[in-house]
């Protein structure tokens, strides 16, 4: 019996998650160690959070219950190296209107009006002949 739970304490030590964070380009891993963290909470809810590590990660946010039904408004920054090297900077807003990020590099929808393509023009066509070959009785009543 101590030879089983032994196993599985073995068995437990060597299914641990690596806590080092390797860095594609050199092949070696770095542990980041924590350099700032930050954390003030006032009374009535509002609060600022740092947090800076060694290997570049930088967060700034703040908060307060400003929203809707004391809902918790947040705003802040995060920045950090990208594998390749480029630099990225996320700033954000969390609010009623739901969480809105700011970027360089997010990607970005075309500016409308752009080209519609064909077969987009036809499939509204189609689906305005079927709505108008429809009774009026059964327009809003799809199978």
């Amino acid at each position: 019996m101590k030879l089983v739970i032994i196993a599985a304490l073995v068995a437990v030590a060597f299914a641990a998650p690596d806590r080092t964070y390797a860095t594609p380009d050199s092949g070696s891993s770095e542990e980041a160690e924590i350099l700032q963290h930050d954390f003030v909470l006032e009374d009535d809810g509002r609060y600022n959070l740092d947090v800076k590590t060694s290997n570049g990660i930088s967060i700034s946010q703040h908060g307060s219950p400003d929203g809707p039904e004391g809902a918790v408004v947040k705003s802040g920054v995060v920045s950090y190296t990208a594998p390749d090297g480029t630099p990225v900077e996320v700033k954000f807003v969390a609010n009623e209107n739901g969480y809105q990020p700011e970027s360089d590099l997010l990607p970005v929808a075309p500016e409308f009006p752009h080209p519609i393509p064909d077969f987009v023009l036809e499939q509204i066509a189609f689906a305005a002949e079927e709505d108008r070959n429809r009774s009026p009785e059964d327009r809003y009543t799809y199978a």
